[in-house]
């Protein structure tokens, strides 16, 4: 599955509704104030503008518009990190802006034998480069076969690759997560409960909104599985099942999410990823988007 394919629009299903927004405050903030959490803002909605979703022609442009909007760093996609010359740059805007490169999400077929050592050699590189730039956290995408579901053969071979690579991180001081698009958790979870099957403690890092597009209950999945949550996207989204601009301008009950990270103690990463739709046309510029997302954060979740 390719990870950047926008759902098509559908109304909500009634468990969301639970999750829509009846107010906020501010209040959350002293309480969290203990807990250990990065807030940072993928690249995405940049990535969706460019060629092959390659960001590295505009990385000082991220960097830029991220920090102004008061966000501890920067998730890329893993394009940058493939080339030595990206890296640097990457390494400079660090030092420019004061913010860090958290890490990186990262796709690709790990059920498909035949792409294991290509697959492994890829994210080695990657993590050097990481590594060498202080990032610490990759968000997993393990791919999908087209129109059917995984076999238990193909769960073993993506279980493999997968602690290969999160033995691989470790020595390199960079945290492996389980990343999650709807393909992952729709039917009762079949895809990602495989992966947990073999891989039982694996650190997870979930999409709430593409939990809530696929029929899960992102507060249910939050508990069920907070011991091994580290890392987590974060994205508003209308009643009528489209993303709006920025977060704060949709119907998510966010104070809700915000006190069950605080009941589940979570201590990790919290990533906007802002998305827009297909022909969706702004009506500010992006840098102001991210700044009014982080501040919405702070206000309903105390982060």
């Amino acid at each position: 599955m390719d990870r950047r394919k926008f759902i098509r629009n559908t109304s909500l299903s009634a468990l969301a509704l639970s999750l829509y927004k009846t107010g906020y405050s501010g209040s959350l903030n002293k309480e969290n104030s203990g807990r250990k959490i990065t807030v940072g803002a993928h690249v995405w909605v940049y990535a969706s503008t460019m060629p092959g979703y390659d960001v590295s022609p505009i990385l000082s442009q991220i960097f830029s518009d991220v920090a102004y909007a008061g966000f501890d760093g920067v998730e890329t996609m893993e394009h940058p990190l493939r080339s030595a010359v990206n890296t640097k740059q990457i390494k400079e805007l660090i030092e420019q802006y004061k913010i860090k490169l958290i890490g990186s999400s990262y796709g690709a077929d790990m059920w498909n034998k035949d792409k294991q050592n290509q697959i492994y050699e890829d994210v080695d590189l990657i993590f050097t480069n990481m590594a060498s730039v202080g990032a610490r956290t990759f968000g997993v995408s393990v791919g999908e076969p087209a129109g059917r579901k995984k076999t238990e053969e193909e769960f073993d071979t993506q279980a493999t690759l997968l602690k290969r690579l999160i033995s691989l991180g470790l020595k390199k001081g960079i945290v492996l997560n389980l990343h999650n698009h709807t393909a992952e958790v729709e039917n009762k979870m079949y895809d990602l409960r495989g992966t947990l099957k073999r891989i039982p403690d694996v650190k997870l890092g979930p999409d709430l909104n593409w939990l809530l597009r696929a029929g899960i209950n992102p507060v249910d999945f939050l508990k069920e599985f907070r011991k091994q949550i580290v890392f987590m996207h974060l994205r508003d989204q209308l009643t009528n099942g489209k993303w709006p601009e920025s977060m704060g301008e949709g119907n998510v009950n966010f104070k809700e999410i915000g006190d069950v990270l605080k009941e589940i103690n979570f201590e990790g990463d919290a990533i906007i990823e802002l998305a827009h739709e297909n022909g969706f046309v702004r009506t500010r510029p992006l840098k102001e988007s991210l700044k009014m997302s982080r501040n919405y954060m702070k206000k309903t979740m105390g982060i």
